[in-house]
């Protein structure tokens, strides 16, 4: 059976076989296969051959447009969990604790942390003296995302309330070399907590508490790109954020 899409925008353009085998770096016979007996060209030479015609490679031969295989799981998958509540604080802490070179927290307020760890100041003076950059960025109690938020998992004014407590709890902390801590208007589709090449992303879902999202626990390995993904992603919500002022 013949390739009827290909002869007949080879006839419309006036294309030879032989003008088109010369084009795609095959012999003339090759290219009457195509048209006449419906052969599919390999890869390489029918991006060559479609090119040169000004066509789109699928719609010549469709048989190349082959589905890729779904990887059943990243390589930095290190663990996904059914909502926050699922993870002692410790898992955070360890995680943050162990940072040697760079930890982020990118968050609307996460004052769980400072609630059910009270030294979480002092362990981040402690990585940030030992040459840790630590980044802090926090929502905007005043930017309409965050109200926005508040009124979508139901919680009013709270979550306005808590990004001020939250503030409040890092504040001691402006002036410490190495600690920076800025507000951000963001819509926050995910928190991210990053200590070095690891990273905890804390979903969010609409109409539901982050406590009750899930989690996955991420590790840089070279081999895949979610965790650049959110570093990324960490970065430019940064570069949107302001300054915490000392007063």
């Amino acid at each position: 059976m013949p390739n009827e899409r290909l002869k007949d925008v080879m006839a419309s353009r006036g294309w030879t076989c032989s003008a088109l085998a010369e084009k795609a770096g095959v012999d003339t016979k090759s290219v009457e296969r195509w048209a006449n007996q419906n052969r599919t060209p390999r890869l390489g030479t029918a991006r060559l051959a479609a090119e040169a015609l000004g066509e789109d490679m699928f719609a010549l031969w469709p048989s190349l447009r082959q589905p890729r295989a779904a990887r059943a799981i990243s390589p930095e998958l290190v663990a996904l969990y059914e909502q926050r509540a699922d993870l002692p604080v410790s898992v955070f802490v360890d995680l943050l604790g162990k940072a040697t070179e760079r930890i982020d927290v990118l968050v609307y307020a996460a004052v769980f942390l400072h609630e059910a760890y009270p030294r979480l100041n002092e362990l981040l003076r402690e990585r940030a003296a030992e040459g840790c950059a630590v980044r802090i960025a926090l929502g905007d109690a005043a930017s309409e995302n965050v109200k926005q938020r508040g009124e979508e998992e139901r919680f009013g004014h709270g979550i306005e309330s808590r990004c001020r407590l939250a503030l409040l709890h890092y504040r001691p902390l402006l002036g410490t070399p190495g600690i920076e801590i800025r507000t951000h208007g963001t819509t926050l589709y995910n928190s991210l907590y990053r200590a070095d090449d690891q990273l905890l992303v804390n979903a969010h879902v609409w109409g539901v508490n982050a406590f009750g999202a899930p989690v996955w626990h991420l590790r840089r390995t070279g081999a895949g790109t979610l965790f650049d993904t959110y570093a990324a992603s960490f970065d430019a919500v940064w570069n949107t954020a302001r300054p915490v002022e000392e007063s």
